[in-house]
């Protein structure tokens, strides 16, 4: 199985335990691996048998837009479920970063494996 991803998609988004996070917007990164066959695109080199970055990304930013969780775990898992039930994709790796969450580090996450290849 082959890999298509998206590396460090900038989603500004409302996410935060803390009362001053819900009032702000923050910006969040997501870093996506997806298993898709590349062989039928490749083959007839038609656009319409490829896996669509710009839907996948366009459909992560809206969600992240329009969603307020408290947890980044909970964003991460929605995220990866709503690719996986939008797209062809049997396999998913998300990381997702919040940085400048700590003071002391560039930035924080999580990355989760969902499927199989």
């Amino acid at each position: 199985m082959d890999i298509v991803f998206i590396k460090q998609l900038q989603v500004i988004s409302t996410i935060g335990v803390y009362g001053w996070e819900k009032s702000v917007q923050q910006k969040l990164y997501f870093d996506l691996e997806m298993a898709f066959d590349n062989r039928p695109a490749a083959d007839s080199d038609d656009i319409n048998l490829a896996l669509n970055y710009f839907s996948v990304s366009e459909c992560v930013s809206q969600f992240a837009q329009q969603n307020q969780f408290e947890l980044i775990e909970t964003m991460a898992e929605r995220v990866a479920a709503l690719i996986m039930q939008s797209f062809p994709v049997p396999w998913i790796k998300l990381t997702l970063h919040k940085p400048g969450a700590l003071a002391n580090a560039q930035s924080l996450g999580v990355q989760i494996e969902r499927g199989s290849k």
